[in-house]
């Protein structure tokens, strides 16, 4: 068979491929994939989208004993829930608190797992490694419940910790959780603690997917680890490192619900209380239940914080050309 034959029959063949590919997929066959969505979508609108109703009690005073009755019949008073929460103390309290312990969790969440994945990169010892990475990827998996436990006792006035402090800088025992001074950083710390592990292996999977031809092009050329990291490892990593920034901006009114609740105590109120607990004590355990007012804080959240999340996925479809849609 000659050489134009078989162009041919190869270009013909290609043609065809082609398209198959450009037909129309048959309607029919997606059906079971729309039914299989079914339950998750009746799910996702019980829980997520039938709930946000509830942000009418942000408008209204309401009365929880009027029963099943409370959604239509209690006093509508407008923005006055709104103007008596930036009236209130706790309630800006709790928001500056928050602002301040997100901002601090995001840039050490960020720059943490980046530093302890390049020493990691310099390991040669593989089952070192390995070892490692499963040691500090622990935390991530375990609850705050028991974290919470772990901390308490860690930090306790007769603890680990402070036995170490106190056998060698010999001073006092620090009060830790019931310190203003102090709480903040314990919960940045312990924050560390528990995520960095899995940051670290994002980017650890970012750098092997850099061309190792890059490096060995620099070893010719005498190029030294630093030089190697700085010019090579840094900039192969650069679109997850932004990426990564970018999509944690999102996360400025979430300053961790599960850590301060099993953490905090009313000693600290004053640096450690952020708006989800401040909305909890609000609802479920003060003498007079304020609904009106801890959903007025919750939908105030809601809304500075769509505009966030908005913001940084803009960002990130700018500077990483990530896009979500």
């Amino acid at each position: 068979m000659s050489t134009d034959v078989l162009d041919a029959q190869l270009k013909d063949r290609t043609r065809r491929l082609f398209a198959l590919g450009k037909r129309k997929p048959n309607r029919l066959s997606t059906v079971p994939l729309h039914l299989m969505m079914i339950p998750t979508v009746v799910l996702l609108f019980i829980y997520q989208y039938l709930p946000i109703t509830g942000n009418v009690i942000a408008f209204q005073d309401f009365d929880v004993y009027l029963g099943l009755r409370a959604f239509f019949d209690s006093d509508w008073v407008g923005f006055a829930n709104f103007r008596r929460l930036f009236s209130m103390g706790s309630p800006m309290r709790a928001f500056r608190n928050t602002v301040i312990i997100a901002a601090w969790k995001i840039s050490t969440g960020w720059v943490v797992p980046i530093i302890v994945a390049l020493l990691l990169n310099e390991v040669r010892q593989s089952w070192v490694k390995r070892s490692v990475q499963t040691i500090i990827y622990i935390p991530h998996f375990v609850s705050w419940v028991i974290m919470g436990g772990i901390i308490r006792q860690l930090l306790l006035s007769d603890g680990v910790v402070n036995q170490l402090v106190q056998d060698i800088f010999n001073v006092a025992p620090i009060p830790f959780l019931q310190s203003n001074q102090w709480f903040r950083p314990v919960v940045i710390v312990t924050d560390i603690w528990k995520g960095f592990g899995f940051g670290t292996i994002v980017y650890l999977a970012s750098i092997a997917g850099i061309d190792p031809n890059l490096y060995e092009a620099a070893v010719v050329d005498g190029a030294g680890r630093w030089q190697q990291t700085k010019h090579i490892t840094l900039p192969g990593m650069s679109i997850i490192m932004v990426l990564t920034l970018v999509l944690a901006l999102q996360n400025v009114l979430n300053a961790g619900f599960d850590q301060i609740f099993n953490l905090y105590n009313v000693q600290v109120y004053e640096t450690g209380d952020i708006i989800d607990t401040y909305i909890y004590r609000l609802t479920f355990e003060s003498m007079t239940p304020q609904y009106s007012v801890a959903t007025a804080v919750g939908l105030f959240k809601s809304v500075v914080a769509l505009f966030f999340i908005s913001t940084s996925y803009w960002l990130a479809k700018r500077f990483a050309g990530y896009r979500l849609f």
